[in-house]
């Protein structure tokens, strides 16, 4: 217990003494407190502490805009790591991370691309901690980005968007099949949509992104048709955009658009139907023709211009013939 308390003092001292100077207060320390008793707090006052810390950060993470989702995947990554490597969050030192990063991802069979998330949320928190001056240095400072496989992402073929608009048998669900590779909105937006909030005049709609962001969003003439034709069909007074089928005719939640577009896809045989790959189908096809990135990047929502890169895939046809135009 002693010996942990000076190697933490002196860990802390580090970027204020030389070797000599560090040495010198380690012999110092360990000299006086030898006639001293050092014990750890309560452990329950311990627990509170760190719990305290926290709720502190969740709630800064919730003033800076974060989505009720993302705050609880922070808080139980956080949880986790702190319950695993089973120390105070002051005690915390860079190997006792690196160690908790190599098992979890071991034991888990996780990929790099998730180690790297944990790795990312627990240097925010420690960043945190420092910049509030709960503790002198983060210990994830030292723990570099996990370098990862970029992989190429499917995107939806034009034949795919037509089988499904052929195969969807439900005037809403061609309507939303449009919707989702026009816009290129999130799930969670289209779920929070209104019929008020579609403009069919100038072929537009306001969207909540994350961070509680509004944009605009644009779709095409065959979206305005095939929307107004299944607004048209209902009967209900639920002022939603997309309901369900039958009675009471409720606001589609994330999880049943999702259901519903993989029992679609599995119908049709087409490889993994879900609703942000019409996103990335949207991005690409953007890019594609000529879009600028910057306008891609409003369209979409992205607080950084990396991330838009991440979703648009340069068809290699196009790739080919651009380097025999300029090239060869």
């Amino acid at each position: 217990m002693m010996q942990n308390l000076i190697s933490q003092v002196v860990l802390a001292m580090q970027g204020h003494l030389d070797n000599v100077q560090a040495k010198a207060l380690q012999n110092t320390l360990e000299t006086v407190l030898a006639q001293y008793e050092v014990s750890l707090k309560a452990e329950s006052q311990q627990e509170d502490n760190d719990g305290r810390l926290v709720s502190a950060f969740l709630a800064a993470k919730q003033t800076e805009g974060c989505s009720p989702k993302t705050l609880k995947y922070y808080g139980t990554t956080i949880e986790i790591a702190l319950s695993s490597i089973g120390k105070g969050i002051k005690s915390i030192q860079t190997d006792d991370l690196r160690s908790y990063l190599t098992n979890y991802q071991q034991s888990k069979g996780l990929s790099k691309v998730t180690v790297d998330n944990v790795r990312r949320i627990l240097s925010s928190f420690f960043s945190w901690l420092e910049d509030e001056n709960y503790i002198l240095k983060s210990p994830v400072r030292r723990i570099h980005k996990i370098k990862t496989t970029i992989c190429i992402k499917e995107t939806y073929s034009d034949e795919s968007l037509e089988q499904m608009r052929d195969g969807s048998r439900q005037l809403r669900d061609v309507a939303m099949i449009d919707m989702f590779s026009s816009t290129g909105i999130r799930v969670g937006e289209m779920v929070l949509l209104n019929k008020d909030d579609i403009n069919f005049e100038d072929r537009e709609c306001v969207v909540l992104g994350k961070g509680d962001k509004e944009r605009i969003v644009y779709f095409d003439a065959r979206t305005k048709i095939h929307l107004q034709e299944y607004l048209n069909s209902r009967n209900d007074s639920n002022p939603a955009l997309f309901v369900s089928l039958k009675a009471p005719h409720r606001r589609l939640s994330i999880n049943g658009i999702e259901s519903h577009l993989r029992k679609l896809g599995q119908k049709l045989n087409i490889h993994r139907v879900h609703p942000h790959k019409f996103r990335r189908t949207m991005a690409t096809m953007a890019i594609d023709k000529g879009m600028p990135i910057e306008q891609l990047q409003r369209l979409l929502g992205h607080r950084r211009i990396d991330t838009t890169l991440q979703y648009a895939m340069v068809k290699q046809n196009n790739v080919k013939f651009a380097h025999r135009k300029y090239i060869g």
